[in-house]
């Protein structure tokens, strides 16, 4: 993975995501918009299996590193 490609991923996955997940959940609450478990739920799960690819590619690159 490329690192610019690993940056903007770990920018959603730790910034972008929760704050929608977040400013979702509120809002369903006060506007008593639809389906606000359905969608923050499926925010979550995003963003859990990104961070788990990137603690993969994370992981790669550092055994890669200590190899050279």
């Amino acid at each position: 993975m490329k690192n610019e490609t690993y940056d903007k991923l770990k920018y959603i996955a730790q910034i972008v995501l929760p704050a929608l997940g977040t400013l979702y959940f509120a809002l369903a609450s006060i506007w008593h918009l639809p389906y606000g478990e359905e969608i923050v739920g499926t925010i979550t799960a995003i963003d859990t299996f990104l961070g788990v690819l990137l603690g993969i590619s994370t992981k790669k690159y550092n055994d890669e590193k200590e190899e050279w």
